[in-house]
């Protein structure tokens, strides 16, 4: 509001009155000139007794005016200095200018004026507060504990005339009792896990029938005490499963122990014959329903089984977290799962008008030779079948001159065909991964909307979104393993082509390193059935048989070999060759037969990323290591890219996920 406009409303304007006198005298004038005369002389008095009045009525205004702007500033500065809550008054540098007592008070410092608030205080950014960018209110934890919220408020003080500079204004609200009460409800909020014994079914057929209740007694013992520990409420909903609920608080304390009841189950002797091992699955939200915390616990669960179980795995939100998983998967007995896989595969496969079958990038002899079982059983039910390969490699390179011989260029197609193929009933099958970004071509999964996975590595956070149908087992040797068990209850007449038998069974030589690593019963049953559907071991050997040139180029790896921390050792193999990948994983192989050595990693560089392939005796988890750098695997055998590193920083990065992981096993 204007001042002139303001100063009117309280001094009324008189002059209307003045004319109207002066209108008066005039008409006056016409009928009595004596008259007129003294109301001339009356008119003249009024109008300089009107400007009298109004000139002492405007000073006394002002002055009013002045000493009322004299008290506001007075109270103004009062209030500032006895506000009950901090304040600071920055530059537009950020520079401290004013700050009242309570702001002297939470700060504990002297010789607070002068200095940057960002010496003080870093997460207050003077930048983005001037720009009104601050998305949010700042919250800042003082010495002494107490929570504080930062209001800003930017003002244009009269020194902008000169210096262009406004002041900002910070206000300093205590929030300790609000951050208090969250805090507290975080920390009593309810988590819900689930824990299975995860090979219960094996334990049990291990012990006599008078032990199997005191090996069940012992197991429902460890796991009550040790959920005693944490006051949480346990209640066992089947022979090998329990729910389990506690607060949040505890969660910590368990992370830090590495969830030790995994040791203490594992350590059971009570006529059991094999290591009792534990998969537990725990969900956390900010906001989850029960019913969404119990989702997210049984999504955990079956990661940990499907990465081989003997451990815990934690669901943040979108986060995985994962705990133990450093004993060997157990080899299932029972082939009730294989059938019953079998039998769903054959129905998903008999209502598809066509079948893509993929692996992943780099195919090697486990990817393609699975490929190749699906393929014969898609051709026994009397469907069309296609096998998706962008390109041969050094890994199926022989094999693949074998394929192209003997008449299979028509079923190898590449991923741009197979776009244009895609109809409604196409199913697609993903044959040894399980992680979207490293198949042939991801884009295929979300174009077809039918997809079935069979895999053999443990499972990670990246996982294909639901498959109609899931065949995951980390304890099989290979996908071809599995394939095999498939191809046995699928249909009784398959009979398979032998360079189809000779691939199948070179994956299984290869993964298993020739019946050394992960072998079980179930593996060489594999191979026998092989073997009777036409499969030559000579002939598989061929497949993967190395030149002199990689023979010399692993030799010279070997060599090259460092020994870190006494048993592991590290080395580099030739570079942005061809089979740069295939070299460095069989020199990692050639490694183990060092004696001493119970674990080796070779790196190679091929296409602007350094490949990492680890192999180990299995008492050192490769997987664990090499997932600390975004790879995976097993136990015995894993591997991970690095993309725009050098070899020093990968071998630093290397060496750290080892040092952690022995230091973890330390702590154990």
């Amino acid at each position: 509001m204007k001042n002139g406009k303001f100063r009117n409303f309280f001094i009324p304007d008189t002059k209307i009155y003045l004319w109207i006198i002066a209108i008066l005298i005039g008409i006056i004038f016409f009928y009595n000139i004596e008259i007129a005369i003294v109301g001339s002389l009356l008119l003249v008095y009024l109008i300089y007794y009107n400007w009298k009045i109004i000139d002492e009525k405007k000073i006394e205004f002002t002055e009013y005016v002045e000493n009322l702007s004299m008290d506001i500033d007075v109270a103004t500065q009062q209030i500032l200095l006895d506000l009950p809550f901090p304040l600071a008054i920055l530059e537009g540098n950020g520079t401290i200018m004013w700050y009242n007592s309570k702001f002297a008070d939470i700060s504990n410092q002297s010789e607070i004026l002068g200095k940057k608030i960002k010496d003080l205080y870093s997460d207050i950014d003077i930048k983005r507060i001037l720009e009104k960018k601050q998305e949010k209110n700042i919250f800042i934890q003082t010495e002494d504990g107490r929570s504080y919220e930062v209001l800003s408020k930017v003002v244009e003080s009269s020194l902008s005339k000169h210096d262009n500079r406004p002041i900002i204004m910070l206000y300093w609200v205590d929030k300790t009792q609000y951050q208090q009460m969250k805090e507290r409800y975080y920390q009593e909020k309810e988590i819900i896990s689930i824990i299975q014994v995860d090979n219960y079914d094996e334990v049990m057929q291990s012990v006599s029938e008078n032990n199997r209740s005191l090996v069940t007694a012992a197991i429902d013992r460890k796991i009550n005490m040790w959920a005693k520990e944490i006051d949480a409420l346990i209640k066992k909903f089947s022979d090998d499963k329990y729910i389990l609920v506690f607060q949040k608080k505890y969660m910590s304390n368990l992370e830090e122990k590495r969830f030790d009841i995994l040791d203490i189950v594992r350590d059971i002797q009570s006529g059991n014959k094999i290591p009792i091992t534990l998969s537990i699955g725990v969900g956390i939200g900010e906001d989850d329903t029960p019913i969404e915390s119990y989702e997210s616990a049984n999504a955990a669960l079956d990661i940990a089984l499907g990465r081989g179980g003997d451990q815990a795995v934690v669901k943040k939100g979108e986060k995985l977290f994962f705990y133990g998983g450093k004993s060997q998967a157990v080899e299932k007995r029972t082939k009730v799962k294989a059938r019953v896989i079998a039998h769903a595969l054959k129905q998903f496969i008999e209502q598809a008008d066509q079948i893509f079958i993929m692996g992943h990038k780099s195919p090697d002899l486990d990817s393609l030779g699975s490929a190749l079982g699906i393929y014969r059983a898609c051709k026994t039910l009397e469907r069309e079948a296609f096998i998706i390969l962008k390109q041969s490699n050094p890994n199926i390179e022989i094999l693949h001159r074998r394929l192209i011989k003997e008449g299979y260029q028509e079923v190898l197609i590449e991923p741009e065909k197979a776009r244009k193929m895609i109809t409604e009933n196409t199913l697609l099958v993903i044959c040894d991964t399980h992680r979207p970004s490293f198949t042939e071509e991801p884009e295929l999964i979300d174009m077809i909307d039918r997809v079935v996975l069979i895999d053999h590595h443990r499972r990670g956070s990246e996982f294909i979104e639901d498959p109609i149908l899931t065949y995951l087992e980390p304890y099989a040797s290979s996908t071809n393993e599995l394939v095999t068990e498939i191809l046995q209850y699928i249909t009784e007449k398959i009979e398979l082509e032998p360079v189809e038998a000779d691939a199948m069974l070179a994956g299984i030589f290869i993964d298993t390193k020739n019946f050394t690593f992960k072998t079980g019963v179930r593996t060489f049953e594999a191979a026998s059935f092989l073997r009777r559907k036409g499969a030559n071991t000579v002939s598989a050997k061929l497949l993967f048989q190395s030149d002199m040139s990689t023979f010399l180029k692993k030799a010279e790896t070997v060599k090259k070999a460092e020994i870190y921390r006494d048993h592991i050792a590290i080395s580099i193999s030739p570079s942005d060759e061809k089979d740069a990948t295939l070299i460095a994983a069989q020199a990692a192989d050639e490694l183990l037969n060092i004696h001493g050595i119970v674990c080796s990693f070779v790196l190679t560089h091929y296409q602007n990323q350094v490949f990492i392939s680890g192999r180990s005796l299995g008492d050192i988890s490769v997987q664990l290591i090499l997932e600390k750098l975004g790879g995976g695997g097993h136990l015995s055998v894993a591997g991970a890219q690095l993309l725009d590193v050098s070899f020093d920083q990968a071998i630093a990065m290397l060496k750290k996920a080892i040092d952690e992981y022995l230091e973890e096993g330390e702590k154990k």
